[in-house]
């Protein structure tokens, strides 16, 4: 695990960083004149957290933005994590056999990567791996729509990922992939042990390889595809959402 200094943009997810890792939050920038009232909750969370607040011009924050929409408010983070693949051994103990993985398989919207991860978070997962290839990567858009969980979850960049799927295997993962035309429905796994739900990228799902290294395949059941067989299948963060928190329900059981 290594860590880098990164700015991150957005009322949510400069609030979460303020409020769950103050430590980390060298300084936060704020719009000079806004007078938005979450904006002064901001401020006044960080001044109580002896974080340095500066009131700046519009300019500035698109500057450090980078070309995502603000809202008004910046922070420098210096505690970023970048995961490797060789960390997931000890996540997976730390979990202690009740490990919850998330894996995406080449999901390319950062939009989408960002609901992911929030779903994730909420769901109390142990990480998510993504691609360091072909995948959206945690931007600051990826951060902006998460709300502040691409930094409280272990994000694992995986450059072979059919090799980190196997090293799960190997680790007492059992891994379920998601696809469409599976006939097994989600809802007959047993997800309180040490699980990875896989699901695919938006436009072609699960590739061969990933398929290949699962241990099955199941498929969220929809009824409406019966009544409506024009129906889409779900967006992938919705997907994301439904299995995680199948996982939940029946560890909560």
């Amino acid at each position: 695990m290594s860590r880098q200094n990164q700015w991150i943009v957005g009322i949510n997810a400069v609030w979460a960083a303020v409020e769950h890792d103050a430590g980390n939050v060298r300084e936060v920038l704020l719009e000079a004149g806004a007078r938005n009232p979450r904006l002064a909750e901001i401020e006044q969370q960080a001044r109580r957290r002896d974080i340095d607040v500066r009131r700046v011009a519009q300019q500035a924050l698109d500057g450090v933005a980078g070309g995502v929409r603000h809202q008004g408010v910046a922070a420098r983070y210096a505690a970023t994590r970048t995961w490797e693949e060789g960390d997931l051994p000890g996540l997976v103990e730390q979990a202690g056999g009740r490990a919850l993985l998330l894996v995406l398989d080449g999901v390319q919207d950062p939009h989408n990567l960002g609901a992911c991860l929030r779903s994730a978070a909420a769901a109390g997962a142990t990480a998510v791996v993504i691609p360091k290839d072909r995948s959206a990567q945690v931007t600051a858009t990826v951060r902006k729509t998460s709300a502040g969980a691409a930094d409280r979850i272990p994000v694992v960049r995986a450059t072979n990922l059919a090799r980190t799927l196997s090293g799960l295997q190997k680790l007492g993962v059992w891994i379920y992939g998601l696809a469409g035309d599976a006939g097994a429905p989600l809802y007959a796994l047993d997800l309180r042990g040490n699980v990875a739900l896989v699901l695919g990228g938006e436009a072609d799902g699960l590739r061969r390889l990933t398929r290949e290294h699962c241990d099955e395949l199941v498929s969220i059941p929809m009824p409406g595809q019966e009544t409506s067989p024009g129906v889409e299948s779900l967006n992938v963060s919705v997907a994301a959402g439904v299995a995680l928190f199948e996982a939940v329900r029946q560890r909560a059981g």
